[in-house]
């Protein structure tokens, strides 16, 4: 039986590029793989964006409305008229890759578990596990729950100690209030920090 994976680190910890890299390895090998992302993730359109730069177009985006599982299985079958990347006479897919599955819903991360289980393809999911205010994303609290393996992938803080928390910023403007989702971008962007030194931040308040 496949599993599902969920590998999740504070911003800046290099989850896109682990996920591009993990389908250069399969591709390298001859498998067929198929990347996907919630369609609220407008950062590089339908591309997988890493902060080194790498970049690569996903198979499908997923919208909070609809059904992840069908959209994969449409996908894997090659017949999918709406998918971003085609694939004529598509072999088996060795495993399905997805970034930024905090954005999910629960019942698409429940579909990410039945594509493991019922469908028998490995699912590597990659996000960040709580908001700028430390609550836990929808997504990420049931991969948290659900996920067959959970890896932590790290990354440090301006202090060198190891980050835990993003902090959300607008300008220079350290902000702790505001919508869960705010997508980095020109306005609005994040840090990752300690426990330390985000409390230092916030005044000691966790929200």
């Amino acid at each position: 039986m496949a599993k599902l994976y969920f590998r999740y680190g504070a911003m800046n910890s290099g989850k896109s590029t682990s996920l591009l890299q993990a389908a250069f390895n399969y591709e390298e090998r001859g498998q067929r793989i198929l990347l996907a992302k919630p369609g609220v993730d407008t950062k590089g359109e339908s591309s997988i964006v890493s902060r080194l730069g790498l970049s690569r177009e996903v198979d499908f985006t997923v919208a909070p409305e609809e059904n992840l599982r069908e959209k994969f299985q449409e996908a894997a079958a090659g017949d999918d008229p709406n998918a971003l990347v085609t694939h004529v006479d598509a072999p088996p897919v060795a495993c399905l890759l997805v970034d930024e599955a905090q954005f999910f819903t629960r019942e698409q991360v429940n579909d990410l578990l039945r594509i493991a289980v019922l469908d028998d393809v490995p699912v590597l999911a990659y996000g960040i596990r709580t908001d700028f205010r430390t609550q836990a994303f929808p997504g990420s609290a049931r991969l948290m729950e659900l996920a067959h393996s959970l890896e932590e992938l790290k990354t440090i803080c301006r202090c060198g100690r190891k980050a835990m928390f993003n902090t959300r910023r607008v300008g220079d403007a350290v902000v702790f209030d505001g919508d869960q989702v705010a997508i980095d971008g020109e306005d609005v962007w994040y840090e990752s920090l300690c426990a330390a030194c985000y409390l230092e931040l916030s005044g000691g308040k966790l929200d």
